[in-house]
């Protein structure tokens, strides 16, 4: 019986241990909103406008379980989405229309925003990754997709089809008031309570929300227009020093972010693999190193 979701041995390990995930993750939010129903479905049926990093962090809680927990954490957390997913709806003011917030479109452009970012931030900043990694990754992913409601089959399983998926998905793509608002949100977000402690230090999020958007592909920051244009070997060399200075955190100070439910999960998956015969001295973070697995993994 697998020990977590995704073992050890899996490119998504690699890929969601990296604290690079955090910029990965806003990215993510900043690029889904860019699909006109999907953002109004988020606006019109959350509270992301008083809560943005509240949102990044139940989303944290979801990628969290399904790489980390167990099989029926997964299932149960899968169950929960779907059921208010499903009580959901989306009025769209421009056409009178109402839709599902399950809709299989809306759920897979979600889906292949999240991931797209957090692969390419993490190979960006500092992961080293083959090609064919990256390809194990996305069809890894699709795993994912499949909690959420979406058949894996339908879902972009390597780097290539995620690209054509982006390709054929843009001209959809649209910078609503909502959407401006979002990203507008992302770049100097509201600390939701039990963070508020950060408050004096906040000033330092702005190159943080900054490091979000202009890791966004050229065709997105096009769209939004919202900071000017930066030399991209910036960016990229401060995506790689965010990475060293996040990963270089202890585990134990890293958890800190994440909500009581999310540092459980963890620590049951801690519990689990080290019962297995894993070495967990250095943490969960520690089990990218193949001699800290069994013997005959």
């Amino acid at each position: 019986m697998d020990l977590t979701v995704q073992s050890p041995q899996s490119v998504t390990w690699q890929v969601h241990i990296d604290r690079s995930m955090w910029i990965g993750g806003v990215r993510g939010l900043m690029l889904q909103a860019l699909h006109p129903i999907a953002m109004r479905g988020v606006w019109q049926n959350s509270t992301f406008q008083e809560d943005p990093i509240g949102r990044l962090q139940r989303t944290a809680d979801f990628v969290g379980v399904v790489t980390w927990g167990t099989a029926e954490e997964a299932d149960r957390i899968g169950r929960k989405v779907r059921g208010i997913h499903k009580a959901l709806r989306i009025k769209d003011p421009d056409t009178g229309r109402v839709h599902h917030v399950d809709d299989p479109e809306l759920l897979l452009w979600v889906h292949c925003a999240e991931v797209s970012s957090y692969l390419e931030v993490a190979r960006r900043a500092g992961l080293r990754l083959t090609d064919g990694q990256a390809d194990r990754y996305f069809a890894e992913q699709r795993r994912s997709a499949a909690y959420v409601g979406l058949h894996e089959e339908d879902v972009p399983g390597s780097v290539a089809e995620m690209e054509a998926y982006f390709a054929e998905a843009r001209p959809r793509l649209k910078v609503t008031p909502e959407a401006r608002s979002a990203v507008r949100f992302l770049l100097w977000p509201k600390l939701p309570r039990e963070m508020r402690f950060l408050r004096p230090g906040k000033p330092a999020y702005v190159p943080f929300g900054a490091l979000c958007y202009y890791s966004m592909p050229r065709w997105a920051r096009r769209m939004y227009g919202i900071l000017p244009e930066v030399p991209q070997p910036v960016v990229t060399a401060a995506l790689r020093s965010f990475r060293l200075t996040m990963n270089s955190l202890p585990e134990v100070v890293h958890d800190l972010s994440f909500q009581q439910a999310t540092k459980d999960m963890l620590e049951g998956a801690r519990h689990r693999l080290a019962e297995g015969g894993y070495d967990m001295s250095k943490g969960l973070y520690g089990l990218r190193d193949p001699r800290r697995w069994p013997a005959g993994v």
